[in-house]
This record gives C-alpha cells, sequence and structure tokens, in this order.
C-alpha cells in the first residue's frame, strides 16, 4: 500500500514538474534569452534594407560633376523557374554560359524560394536590350538600383570611383554589409559620410518556408532612407577640362589654386581614364585594364608622385638667405661655371637678377651661406646647425609635413635635415664626431637637385605662397556642404618663417623672368596679364640592368597671376619633355588666361600644345645609351 501511495505522490509530482519547467524555459526563451526572440523575427520577419541615392557632387559653378543613374541587378527565384535554355539567357545578359550556371548553383544552395542576384550593375542602355525578353524567362526580374554617372568624363583623379566593400571596410566602420557600395578613392572616399546619406528598411512578413505574406504592423516600423548630402567642389570643370586636353599625349601634373583662400581650382594627373569606366558591371575589366597600362593612368601624379623640383627651388633659397640675414637683395656672386653648370648670361646683380637669369652658381654660393654660417669650427657640426635652419624654413612653408588637403592617399615630399643624412653618409669612426658630411657634399640642393623632392601639390602650394608674400591656406577641395559648414582647418591662415618684405625682389625677379628679355619663360608672355613666374628643369635618371642612365629632363613651371591681388597659382610638371620654358611654361600660361580671362588669343601657341606628343619612349632611350 505503501508503494502504491508513493508512486502516486512521484506521478503528481512530475505532472506538476513539467508545466513549471515549461513555463520557466519559456519565460526564459521569451524574456531574458535575446536570440530566441531574434530567431522568431527571423522566421515570421524579412527586414530590407532599402538604400539612398547618394549626394550630387558640383563644380564651383554648379555644374554637375558627380550625378546618379538608375541601374539594374536580374535576380531569380529557383525554384520558380522553368528550366531555361541557358545559352540562350546568358547571352540575352551578356556573360559567360559558366558564370550563369555558376551563378545559378550558387542561388539554389542559398534557397529555392528566396531571390539571389544573378547579374549586378547592369547600365540602363544595356538593360534597355535586356526588358523585352525578360518576361520570357519565369522567375528572373530586375531591381533597380542607383549608382553613379559622370556627366562629363573629366577630373577622375579627383572624383574617384566607387566599389563594393571589403572586409576591412565592414570592421572598420558597422554602418556596411556585405554586397554595400563605398567610396574607394578620391572625393567619393573624403566625403563619403556626408555622401552615403542614411539607409532605411521595411519589414515584410514571411512564412515558415520564406515567402512574403505582408508588411509587418503595416509598415509602421519602417524607416525612410535619407538621402546624401549634396556638395559643391572648389574645382572648375570648365578650366579641369581644358587642362586635361592640354596634357593629352604628355605625361605629368598640373595643381591650380586660389591663392586667397587654398580652393584647388583644378588637379590633373596625365595620362588620365574616363570615370565612367569605373562604374556598372564592367568594373572588373575596366579596372584590370587600366592597372595592366603601362603609362600608369590610375597613378595619381599630382599628389603621389616626387620629383625634384629643379630652379623653381630657388625661389626659396632666395627668401631663407634673405630672412637670415646672410645676405640682402643687391648681393651678387660671380657665375662660376666649375661650381655647377649654368648657361651664358650676365652676372647677376642682386636677387631679382639671379632669379630671372636662374643662375646656378649664384643660388650655390647663396645656399651655402645658409648652411655654413661659421657657428662652429667643424665644417661638418656647422652644416648640421645651418641644415636644420634651412629645413625648419622650408617646412613652414608647407614641404614635407604635410598640408592636410582633404583628400586621401596624399604623399608629402622630402625635406632631408641631419638626421636624414647622417642616415644616408654613415661612417664607422666618425674622425668629425656625430657628422660625416657638409654642405659640399649635399649643394645640389641649393639648385632643386639632390635629395630634395616636391609633389606638383606642394610646389603649386609654394606658388600660393609666393603669390601671398609669405603666408597660404591648406589646400582643399571642398567648398560648401549642404546643411553644414566647411572644416575650420581650411580658414586658418598659415604663415612661414619668411616676413613679407623680403618677397618683393624674388616676385620682380619672377616677373622679369616672364616679361623681359632674357627671361626663362618668354612662352609664358600674355599681353594682358602680369604673370610672375619660374622654370625649372630636372635631370632624371633610371636605372636599366643595373646601370644609372639619364633620360630627357623634366620640364617644369610655377607660377601666378595677376602680380597684385593674385587669382590663381600654378604649378605644371611635364616628364622627359625638356626645358621648364619649352612646355610647361605655355602650359601654365595657357591655363592661367583661360581661367582668368575666359579665352585664348595666342591660338598659335594653343595649338602647339594640343598637338604635340611629349609621351616619353624610355626603351628607345635605353637601347641608344647601350
Amino acid at each position: 500500500m505503501n508503494n502504491i501511495d508513493n508512486r502516486k505522490y512521484v506521478i503528481a509530482l512530475i505532472f506538476t514538474l513539467i508545466p513549471i519547467i515549461f513555463i520557466v524555459r519559456l519565460f526564459f526563451m521569451q524574456v531574458v534569452d535575446d536570440k530566441w526572440k531574434e530567431r522568431a523575427a527571423q522566421i515570421s520577419e524579412n527586414k530590407v534594407v532599402t538604400y539612398p541615392a547618394r549626394g550630387i557632387v558640383y563644380d564651383r559653378n554648379n555644374k554637375k560633376l558627380i550625378s546618379n543613374e538608375v541601374y539594374y541587378d536580374i535576380r531569380v527565384i529557383p525554384g520558380q523557374t522553368d528550366n531555361p535554355d541557358s545559352v540562350s539567357f546568358a547571352k540575352l545578359l551578356d556573360i559567360s554560359l559558366e558564370e550563369y550556371t555558376e551563378q545559378m548553383n550558387k542561388a539554389r544552395d542559398y534557397s529555392m524560394r528566396k531571390p539571389s542576384d544573378l547579374v549586378k550593375q547592369i547600365p540602363p542602355d544595356e538593360f534597355a536590350d535586356i526588358a523585352p525578353e525578360l518576361y520570357k524567362y519565369p522567375g528572373f526580374y530586375e531591381v533597380e538600383r542607383t549608382l553613379r554617372i559622370y556627366p562629363r568624363p573629366v577630373a577622375a583623379h579627383v572624383l574617384g570611383y566607387m566599389a563594393e566593400v571589403d572586409s576591412n571596410d565592414i570592421k572598420r566602420d558597422p554602418y556596411y554589409a556585405s554586397g554595400d557600395i563605398i567610396g574607394k578613392s578620391g572625393i567619393e572616399k573624403s566625403y563619403e559620410e556626408l555622401l552615403r546619406g542614411k539607409k532605411g528598411v521595411k519589414y515584410y512578413l514571411q512564412d515558415a518556408i520564406g515567402l512574403e505574406t505582408g508588411r509587418y504592423e503595416d509598415g509602421n516600423y519602417d524607416t525612410l532612407a535619407e538621402q546624401g548630402k549634396n556638395i559643391t567642389l572648389t574645382i572648375d570643370g570648365d578650366l579641369q577640362e581644358y587642362g586635361e586636353k592640354l596634357m593629352q599625349n604628355k605625361r605629368g601634373a598640373i595643381v591650380a589654386i586660389e591663392p586667397a583662400t587654398g580652393e584647388i581650382l583644378t588637379m590633373i594627373s596625365s595620362p588620365s581614364y574616363d570615370p565612367n569606366l569605373l562604374v556598372g558591371r564592367r568594373l572588373g575589366k575596366n579596372w584590370g585594364e587600366l592597372t595592366e597600362d603601362t603609362l600608369k593612368p590610375l597613378y595619381n601624379r599630382a599628389t603621389q608622385a616626387r620629383y625634384n623640383p629643379g630652379s623653381t627651388f630657388k625661389l626659396l633659397m632666395a627668401l631663407i638667405a634673405m630672412q637670415e640675414g646672410v645676405i640682402d637683395s643687391t648681393a651678387s656672386f660671380p657665375c662660376t661655371k666649375d661650381l655647377v653648370g649654368c648657361h651664358n648670361h650676365p652676372t647677376a646683380r642682386g636677387v631679382s637678377d639671379g632669379v630671372k637669369m636662374s643662375c646656378n652658381p649664384y643660388f650655390y654660393y647663396l645656399t651655402r651661406k645658409i648652411i655654413q654660417q661659421g657657428k662652429y669650427k667643424s665644417h661638418f657640426k656647422d652644416a648640421a646647425y645651418g641644415l636644420d635652419i634651412w629645413a625648419d624654413y622650408l617646412y613652414s612653408f608647407g614641404l614635407d609635413k604635410g598640408l592636410n588637403v582633404d583628400f586621401p592617399a596624399v604623399t608629402s615630399g622630402r625635406i632631408p635635415n641631419t638626421d636624414f643624412y647622417n642616415n644616408e653618409f654613415p661612417s664607422k669612426s666618425r674622425p668629425y664626431g656625430e657628422y660625416a658630411w657638409a654642405f659640399s657634399t649635399i649643394y645640389s640642393n641649393s639648385i632643386g637637385q639632390g635629395e630634395v623632392e616636391l609633389t606638383p601639390l606642394e610646389l603649386a602650394n609654394v606658388a600660393c605662397v609666393m603669390a601671398n608674400r609669405g603666408h597660404f591656406y591648406y589646400p582643399h577641395f571642398i567648398k560648401e556642404i549642404e546643411d553644414g559648414d566647411i572644416p575650420e582647418i581650411y580658414r586658418q591662415r598659415q604663415d612661414s618663417k619668411v616676413e613679407p618684405k623680403y618677397f618683393g625682389p624674388v616676385i620682380d625677379g619672377m616677373w622679369r623672368v616672364v616679361h623681359e628679355a632674357g627671361g626663362t619663360a618668354s612662352r609664358a608672355r600674355v599681353d594682358s596679364l602680369d604673370i610672375c613666374g619660374k622654370t625649372g628643369t630636372a635631370e632624371n635618371f633610371k636605372v636599366y640592368g643595373g646601370k644609372r642612365r639619364q633620360l630627357k629632363d623634366h620640364s617644369i613651371f610655377i607660377a601666378f597671376a595677376p602680380r597684385n591681388n593674385p587669382k590663381i597659382a600654378i604649378s605644371v610638371y611635364i616628364e622627359n619633355s625638356g626645358f621648364g620654358g619649352t612646355w610647361a611654361a605655355p602650359i601654365a600660361s595657357l591655363l592661367i588666361e583661360k581661367y582668368i580671362t575666359g579665352e585664348i588669343k595666342d591660338k598659335a601657341k594653343e595649338q602647339r600644345i594640343l598637338e604635340a606628343d611629349l609621351m616619353p619612349i624610355e626603351i628607345m632611350n635605353y637601347k641608344k645609351n647601350r
């Protein structure tokens, strides 16, 4: 009897505990453990992200540089297809049979009842041929998406391109998910967070096998996508287009800046490419072809290439020497060609003459006075003392230390200091103490050769400092932001270490370079404009087969105009084209004239530049020099 009673109590206890366990478990699943709620939502709700239109990009004259256009994705629900003719359908979609088969297999593996992408980013002109035939293929349908379009095929390096995010993008910013598009270079990358807008979300109910059955809560929890902010750039689209025409069949870079604001008016790297090539489903193929091009059209020479500045660097040597008090504006030095080579000209009787005639020995002597100031008995220690003074002046012009430009992948030039040369010229014994070099080791820097290197962007900023008589504003591309302000850093004046009073004789020399007989840039003259400029010719070497070969020199010119109240400052760098006054100077003058007056009067000068093919044939030079 006791056993029967015991079993009765056990059975009662079991029946009592089971509901309690279920109640506790349900409470835990529904209230405590979020993953069960998420799983339930996955079964009953389908979250669909909606993407906003990206912000429009305008030039300084409110002309569109980047806009949006509807592209199309073809999607498939495998369970709704009826075994179409794969060959004909692949041909209609303009993909290979292998690619079609691969994508269909992926779609089936994912789900027979849910949609998968088959072909993405079909441009409207190609979709126009597909659309009339698509109804013949059940289970396949189109989905619209917005992608970029470039109304004018210019400024590819400035504007940049977009592509799908990678794992690093997703890790860096949780806003992105696989398949999203992001700015990968240029302005598209710099102002990605402004341009991208904000995603929206729509919730759909679905059944156990994933088919939609309606809107969740009648759409009350949906959020609308917010379009990206429109921005206005400092770029002058017309000037950019004109400059790119002038640079056809030439390799090099141009940067033009408004001195009073630091606004970049044009930035050209040549060779370039049509930015529309890197949009849509042909992006991968076109990217591959551009990458393999030996002329490197994807490489932005304006911000990434470092060159010797040549004789344009002499302007800074004169300013530093006067500020340091080691010369005055009337200083004269003999043209001693056994020190550094020079062309034939009268003796320079002052800084203005030295700049006008670009006398190499003049700037050799002048720079030696900066570096070897006689502060120490040892020439080596004295040179180290003077070199760091010299370098600090150059840093104050925005060189080497960065210009804070609102642009990705910007390279800084190189201003060598004592640390650099101590590493460059090591000495085991160092009989003279810490240093094993002096001015006699590094004198080539005085004429813009040697170890000093600048980018075309930095050189344009030097032209701005000259135009402003000692100060500059950080170069930038942003002019206006919809419902926002440009960063304060671009409104802040940056002063060099050279006082304005020392700029007079240097600028006088720059004016004479262009306008007087014996000046080195007569081809830059425009009768109606007071252009002030300085030519440069940089030696160019390349190693072939382990041997250092000299190739044709690079042509360089910097300028600003007008002389008073300047509107534009510019640097032009043409690779392998010879003397600075021959090619770089007239190109700069055409852009200056076009920007200030809106027209070109000297059509012969313009035609000469447009027709010139200055592309280097390096292999031919190598064979000839062997």
